[in-house]
């Protein structure tokens, strides 16, 4: 076992490791038509385990920002790291589109938005807060945000719906994807990933933020722990309150949805933070650790391969492509369509842990 670093928040990368693990479980299946239910987003109102995934990484990055960002001011001072957060802006919203465009590159429907360019964004702007404020600004703005996001939604008029409207097609998100946003949208007329609904996300890097300012103080670290469970129980009765007025909805990030997924990931860094941090289960985390030193590497490489997969045809007449000849060989010959393609899943991301494995023993870390 390669040796496990020293001088980091190890239950943040831990978390960050799940986190990506299981980005990488429910974007990849065997097949999309056989799939279990909470390894899907919600159809719109609800949530499912799926569901988290996406804010725990958001809300990850601003704990992390609390800890890179101090150091860092050290270190080079504020025009430095203003540098480093509009180069590592830049380099990951790139990746998102190269992703996009990957591999028939299709520039003409070249999607513009994803999970790689909201991080970029949200990552930008969340930064430009942090630096510019005071504990208290920062608190502010997290809810503000969430405040007036909630009031565009319900109140601002869309043409045709009227104001209010939580419909797919007719609420305001919606609407203003379809004024704005070039290139393809995800849902044709609209994005989970679009203009509007940025707002309530840099809330929810916000949230991490300040769960990063409580883990750097100098209390006892059961103190700490016991109050990441008690803030998290706390905001996942609060999201779902508010949720009773602007239902919990990941495709259009809810307000009550950012309050909700927030208190969830205090639940479980709480988790991790416990068994890692106070109790020192640190080899217990292994996995989640490698995973985590190499998060937007892995999310990359493993994106770039499962297209590949997709896009290349065997050789022979009436050739498949190499995904749908693995997934039908290897798994949906002896398994049933749901366990077939959950298990094809489960492989993928056993095979990029050992590709991973290898780069964290190599000491092998991919920074952006």
């Amino acid at each position: 076992m390669g040796d496990i670093p020293k001088g980091r928040l190890l239950s943040l990368d831990a978390f960050r490791g799940i986190t990506i693990a299981g980005m990488i479980l429910v974007n990849k299946p065997g097949s999309w038509t056989h799939v279990y239910p909470p390894l899907l987003h919600a159809d719109w109102h609800g949530w499912t385990p799926t569901d988290l995934i996406f804010p725990f990484f958001l809300f990850i990055i601003g704990v992390a920002m609390t800890f890179s960002f101090s150091r860092r001011m050290e270190e080079g001072g504020r025009g430095a790291l203003y540098r480093k957060i509009i180069w590592r802006s830049f380099i990951i919203y790139a990746l998102g589109l190269l992703l996009n465009a990957f591999p028939a590159f299709d520039l003409e429907n070249l999607r513009f938005t994803g999970v790689l360019p909201r991080i970029a964004i949200v990552y930008l702007i969340s930064s430009i807060i942090v630096l510019n404020t005071t504990l208290r600004g920062q608190i502010a703005f997290c809810w503000s945000l969430l405040v007036v996001y909630w009031g565009l939604m319900t109140l601002a008029p869309v043409p045709g719906h009227g104001a209010g409207v939580l419909t797919p097609e007719g609420n305001l998100a919606a609407y203003v994807d379809s004024l704005f946003l070039p290139g393809r949208m995800w849902q044709g007329t609209w994005d989970p990933e679009g203009i509007l609904s940025t707002i309530p996300a840099v809330s929810t890097t916000l949230f991490g933020v300040l769960t990063g300012h409580w883990l750097r103080t100098d209390r006892d670290r059961k103190e700490i722990a016991a109050w990441l469970f008690v803030a998290g129980w706390g905001a996942i009765l609060a999201g779902m309150l508010w949720g009773i007025w602007f239902p919990i909805n990941k495709q259009i990030w809810t307000s009550s949805y950012a309050l909700f997924t927030a208190g969830a990931a205090l639940q479980f860094l709480g988790v991790c933070y416990w068994l890692i941090d106070v109790y020192d289960f640190r080899r217990w985390f292994y996995p989640a650790l490698v995973f985590g030193m190499n998060a937007i590497a892995v999310y990359v490489l493993s994106s770039i391969m499962i297209s590949l997969f997709h896009y290349i045809h065997l050789p022979g007449e009436g050739s498949s492509t190499v995904m749908a000849w693995i997934y039908q060989n290897l798994f949906a010959a002896w398994l049933a369509p749901k366990n077939a393609s959950l298990g094809f899943a489960l492989v993928y991301v056993v095979f990029w842990f050992s590709v991973m494995d290898l780069f964290y023993r190599k000491r092998v870390f991919i920074r952006v």
